[in-house]
């Protein structure tokens, strides 16, 4: 289990990024996995889900997840919707006792905090969803509610700089965006590049006059720690855990 330290000392929410440490899950799944849409055996990811909701003191049915599809969608979560299946990357919440919860295998999880608004929310930040704006439409949506703020993020374990290789049809879709992309890069070889996911959605988030903390984990390389969709594509296993991260009003 990691922690922010900055959101660490808020008193009225409680986040955890999890490891996949502590679960119930067997094999390439061992042992936290949260992913409903893995083919791991159902009864396990719902102990697993069992055990994160016992640690963030909420019941099984106020953990809301999403079905995260890389878009660009965000949605608050109100008395009414919280029942249902949400359809988004990323969710926002006034609402106290309902823990909002990300899964990721690689891609960025990051929990928000309005501290002006009692406003909390989590973000699925691949680059798809990154470079097609699901960082700005959160930021946005918080500050649609009360355009007096203070919003604090913590970026959580993801794929290091040193392990994203990308090609140049990846590379260009970046350029394509703005030229400013260029300095997410560096050259691996003649045809594979470096990204620095991470950086690329911390200046996204200051753009947005956002105070940005960071819980630097490489989930490609800590394979003890966290899984990693990469990682599993290296070594041909037939499928990939999910962790989870978690952040709640008290």
């Amino acid at each position: 289990m990691f922690y922010s330290k900055k959101l660490k000392k808020f008193k009225n929410i409680k986040h955890c990024f999890f490891s996949r440490k502590g679960g119930f899950s067997k094999g390439i799944y061992k042992s936290l996995n949260c992913g409903r849409g893995s083919k791991d055996k159902k009864k396990n990811i719902l102990k697993n889900l069992n055990f994160i909701s016992k640690k963030m003191l909420v019941s099984k049915s106020k953990l809301i997840l999403m079905n995260q599809t890389h878009s660009a969608k965000v949605i608050e979560i109100n008395k009414i919707n919280y029942k249902k299946k949400i359809n988004s990357d990323a969710m926002i919440t006034k609402l106290k006792g309902i823990a909002l919860g990300v899964l990721t295998a690689d891609c960025v999880p990051i929990i928000i905090y309005d501290i002006k608004n009692e406003i909390v929310g989590c973000i699925h930040a691949g680059w798809k969803g990154a470079l097609s704006g699901i960082i700005t439409n959160t930021v946005n949506k918080i500050k649609k509610l009360n355009s007096a703020n203070k919003i604090y993020a913590s970026i959580g374990p993801c794929i290091g700089k040193k392990s994203y290789e990308v090609d140049t049809n990846f590379y260009k879709k970046f350029l394509n965006k703005s030229k400013k992309n260029v300095k997410y890069f560096s050259n691996k070889n003649k045809n594979k590049k470096l990204f620095n996911l991470r950086k690329f959605i911390a200046d996204k988030l200051i753009e947005l006059n956002v105070k940005v903390d960071h819980v630097n984990h490489d989930t490609f390389k800590e394979k003890m720690n966290f899984f990693s969709y990469r990682r599993s594509v290296k070594f041909k296993q037939n499928g990939y855990g999910r962790c989870v991260s978690v952040i709640r009003l008290i």
